[in-house]
């Protein structure tokens, strides 16, 4: 039965191929359901969101937080929140839950496809054929699967995920988490993961800690010929000193899903720089996990209008 009309559900600009969940939960609480077209949209509907449901195309700041007085929640399509000030969330007393898990597959297999292609050059054979050239030197400094060392950064279901596809391949899989004592593979330091790994696969949150994690300085101490994949949080890579890295020839290869600022600029430096694969931030999708996502944001927005206590809760 449809309730009589309470208010506003606030949705940021998405790439959903459709908001039929959003829809039929509005409806069903008798709620106006308001989709931003764009960033300055989505800020004009806080003031009167009763929810706000935000997804990685769209930031709430310290300044957007005093303007939410109707807001009950904000929920998070997804399990990265840095483009979230938690802290005014908390500030303003306003709950902040995300939906996590509902991709962790697809964002690993990703991960090791990408890994993967760069530990077997095939960004730089591709691009040898394009420029009317060939083989030349191209996979002479490739080890073969079996003694190809790959250092996974962060173990969380992700990163175990990866772990696993490059152990079942036959790499030699080593990780580091600070935050994990125990697991199916070798834990090791992080210096010894960037210093001796074929392929580094990055499966960390961005936080103070972890900002610019893959520096100038860290790039020139890995292993020359080594590959770097991120499909976890931009930020974590110095991605003008990645890009200085590959065209020098050092860093033999990039992987990257997730940037610092998205979309990528039309003058970014990665965009000219050999030997990567870019993709803009899609590999948490698949034709099972977009609805997925949407269906574990509507659960916790129903829990929100419900007033019962809301999961995965960040703050």
């Amino acid at each position: 039965m449809t309730r009589d009309a309470h208010g506003t559900i606030l949705v940021a600009p998405h790439h959903f191929p459709n908001l039929d969940r959003e829809h039929a939960l509005a409806k069903e609480f008798g709620y106006t359901l308001n989709p931003a077209a764009d960033a300055d949209s989505f800020r004009k509907g806080l003031p009167d969101a009763d929810i706000v449901m935000i997804t990685p195309y769209a930031k709430l700041t310290a300044v957007d937080f005093p303007l939410m007085s109707n807001c009950k929640a904000v929920i998070r399509y997804g399990i990265g929140y840095d483009n979230i000030d938690v802290a005014a969330a908390t500030e303003a007393g306003i709950p902040v839950s995300i939906v996590p898990g509902t991709a962790s597959e697809e964002v690993a297999s990703h991960a090791f496809a990408m890994g993967l292609a760069l530990a077997r050059r095939l960004p730089a054979g591709n691009a040898s054929i394009r420029d009317l050239g060939w083989a030349g030197t191209i996979g002479y400094d490739t080890p073969v699967l079996s003694e190809l060392e790959v250092g996974v950064l962060g173990m969380g279901r992700i990163g175990q995920h990866v772990a696993r596809m490059y152990q079942a391949v036959g790499a030699k899989v080593r990780a580091y988490d600070p935050f994990v004592t125990e697991s199916f593979v070798d834990l090791t330091t992080l210096e010894d993961i960037l210093e001796n790994s074929d392929v580094v696969s990055l499966h960390l949150p961005l936080t103070a800690d972890t900002a610019n994690l893959i520096s100038k300085d860290v790039l020139a101490r890995m292993r020359k010929g080594a590959v770097v994949v991120n499909v976890s949080r931009g930020g974590l890579i110095e991605e003008s000193a990645l890009a200085q890295a590959l065209t020098s020839g050092y860093i033999a290869g990039a992987g990257i899903d997730t940037f610092a600022e998205e979309p990528l600029g039309a003058e970014h430096p990665l965009r000219s720089a050999p030997n990567t694969i870019l993709t803009p931030h899609i590999a948490w999708r698949s034709n099972r996990s977009t609805g997925a996502l949407q269906e574990g944001a509507v659960e916790r927005v129903r829990l929100a209008l419900t007033g019962q206590p809301l999961i995965d809760l960040v703050n």
